[in-house]
C-alpha cells in the first residue's frame, strides 16, 4: 500500500478522534452523553441507526455470504428492512412519547415502566453481554480487514489499533459523537463501495460474462437458499430491532416519535435492496478474482471467505481509491463498534449500578465505556468469525427479551414473575444449545428453541400465578 493511502485512511482516523474530542467538551449531562440531548433530526437518526445496524460486521459478514452463497445471501438484509419497519409501525408509538416524559436513557428503563425493577436489571445484564459480544465482532471485523489491507501488520496488531481508536473516541464523546460520525461514515461506506468499489471489480474481474463463467448457476439466483436459513434469519434479526438498546437510544434521540419513525424507515430501505445487493455482488467478486489468479498468495484452500473482498479491493484499486474504500470499511466497522459500547456502557450505568443521576455521572459513564471496550477488545483477541460471533451474541439477546417486550407492548396485564422466568429461560436456552454444539431439529438455529422455551416458560408462570391469586 503506498504512503498516499495510508496517509488517507490515518487521517479519516485521526478526523474521528477529532469527533470525540469535540463533544467531550459539549458533554455537560448523561443525557447528552447517552441520548444526544433528544434534539436529533430523522436524516442522522435514519443513517445512524443503518450504520450501526449493518455497520462493519454485516459488510464483511455480508462480504462472505457473497463468496459463500452469491446472491441469495442478500436475504439477511430483507429480514433487517421488515424488522425495522414493523418496529418503525409498532414500536416507536408506544416508546417514543413515554421515554421523553419519563426521561429514559436505556431500553430495560422501559421494561421497568411496564413490569418491575427486577425486570429491568435482569434486561440490562443479558442487553450488556450481547452487547459486549457485539462489540467484539466490530472490532474483530476491523482488524481483519486491516491486517489484510497491510501485508505486515499481524491480527493481533491490528485487533489493539482498531479497537483503541473506537473505543478512545467512543469514551470522549458519547452518544452525540457516535451518531454524528455514523452519518459521515456511511455516506463514505456508500461513496467508496458504489463509485469505487463496485466499477473497479467489475473492470478487473471481465464483467458478467466472467463471473457467469466462474461461479456456479445458483450464485446468480435469489431462489438458492434454504428455507431453514431463511427462518433462523429472521428469528435471529427482526426481533433485536425490538430489544436492541442502540435502537432505543435513537429512539430517545430522537426531537419527537415522527422524526424516529421517518429514521426508521430510511434506515429500512438503506439496509435492502441498497447495502444487500452491494455487499454480496462485491463478495462474489472475490470468489471470480480469486478464480482468475487475482488474489496472489490466496487459494480456495486457505482463504477465509469474509477476507475475500478485502483483499480484492487491495490487488484491484489503484493508489488513493484503496486508501478511501478501507476508511470506507473501517468507517462501517467503528460506527456498529462504538453503538455498540454505547449500549453495554449505558445498560450498566443505567440499569446494574443505577448512578446515571449520580453526581459524577458523566465521569462514571466515561469510566465503564472505557473498562467495557477493553473487554471486549480481550474477547475479539480469542474468536475468529466475525459473523457467527455477532449472530451469536444477536441470538443470545432475542432469545431472553423477545417474549417480555412483545408482552409490554400487547398484553392488557403483564406479570412481571413472569418475564423474569421467561427471559431466564429464553437466555439460558440459547447459550446452552449454542455452548454444547447440539444438532438441532431441521437445522433450525439455537435461537428459535430458545424462544420457543421464553414463550412457554411465560405462559406457564402467567397461568399459575393468576391461579395462586385468585380467591
Amino acid at each position: 500500500m503506498s504512503w498516499i493511502d495510508i496517509s488517507i485512511i490515518c487521517l479519516y482516523l485521526l478526523a474521528m478522534l477529532g469527533v470525540g474530542f469535540y463533544f467531550m467538551r459539549r458533554n455537560k449531562t448523561t443525557d447528552d452523553y447517552y441520548v444526544g440531548g433528544r434534539k436529533l433530526n430523522s436524516f442522522h437518526i435514519g443513517l445512524s441507526v443503518v450504520a450501526t445496524d449493518v455497520g462493519g460486521g454485516f459488510s464483511i459478514g455480508l462480504g462472505g455470504l457473497g463468496f459463500t452463497m452469491g446472491l441469495s445471501g442478500s436475504w439477511l438484509l430483507f429480514t433487517g428492512l421488515i424488522g425495522a419497519w414493523l418496529s418503525g409501525v409498532l414500536l416507536i408509538p408506544k416508546v417514543s412519547g413515554l421515554a421523553r416524559k419519563k426521561g429514559f436513557l436505556s431500553f430495560p428503563q422501559f421494561l421497568a415502566h411496564i413490569f418491575d425493577k427486577r425486570v429491568a436489571l435482569l434486561a440490562g445484564v443479558i442487553s450488556a453481554i450481547g452487547y459486549l459480544g457485539f462489540t467484539s465482532s466490530q472490532i474483530l471485523a476491523g482488524a481483519k480487514l486491516a491486517s489484510s489491507t497491510f501485508s505486515s501488520l499481524t491480527l493481533n496488531n491490528a485487533l489493539l489499533l482498531m479497537g483503541t481508536i473506537a473505543v478512545a473516541y467512543t469514551v470522549l464523546g458519547g452518544l452525540k459523537a457516535v451518531i454524528y460520525t455514523d452519518t459521515i461514515q456511511w455516506i463514505i461506506l456508500m461513496t467508496g463501495l458504489i463509485f469505487i468499489g463496485l466499477p473497479f471489480a467489475y473492470i478487473k474481474i471481465g464483467g458478467l460474462e466472467s463471473v457467469r463463467e466462474t461461479v456456479k448457476p445458483e450464485f446468480l439466483r435469489l431462489d438458492a437458499v434454504s428455507w431453514q436459513q431463511i427462518t433462523n434469519w429472521m428469528f435471529t434479526i427482526i426481533p433485536i430491532w425490538f430489544i436492541g438498546m442502540t435502537l432505543y437510544q435513537r429512539i430517545y434521540a430522537a426531537k419527537d416519535m415522527k422524526t424516529a419513525q421517518r429514521g426508521w424507515f430510511i434506515a429500512g430501505l438503506f439496509e435492502y435492496p441498497l447495502m444487500a445487493f452491494i455487499g454480496v455482488i462485491l463478495g462474489m467478486f472475490s470468489r471470480v478474482a480469486l478464480h482468475q489468479g487475482l488474489l496472489p498468495g490466496y487459494s480456495a484452500a486457505n482463504i477465509d471467505a469474509e477476507m475475500g473482498l478485502p483483499v480484492l479491493l487491495r490487488n484491484i484499486l489503484p493508489v488513493g481509491f484503496l486508501g478511501i474504500v478501507i476508511s470506507a470499511y473501517f468507517s462501517a466497522i467503528m460506527s456498529t463498534a462504538d453503538s455498540c459500547l454505547m449500549a453495554a456502557s449505558g445498560n450498566i450505568l443505567t440499569d446494574v449500578f443505577k448512578k446515571h443521576n449520580a453526581r459524577n455521572s458523566l465521569r462514571y459513564s466515561q469510566v465503564l465505556t472505557m473498562v467495557i471496550g477493553v473487554i471486549a477488545l480481550l474477547l475479539a483477541l480469542k474468536m475468529t468469525s466475525v459473523l457467527e460471533l455477532m449472530l451469536h451474541s444477536y441470538s443470545f439477546m432475542v432469545s431472553g427479551m423477545i417474549i417480555p417486550v412483545l408482552v409490554a407492548l400487547f398484553a392488557k396485564r403483564p406479570d412481571a414473575k413472569a418475564a423474569l422466568i421467561s427471559m431466564f429461560a429464553g437466555g439460558s436456552a440459547t447459550l446452552t444449545l449454542i455452548i454444547m454444539n447440539i444438532d438441532l431439529p431441521l437445522g433450525l438455529d439455537a435461537n428459535i428453541f430458545g424462544i420457543a422455551c421464553s414463550l412457554m416458560a411465560y405462559l406457564a408462570a402467567d397461568f399459575i400465578n393468576k391461579r395462586v391469586v385468585r380467591p
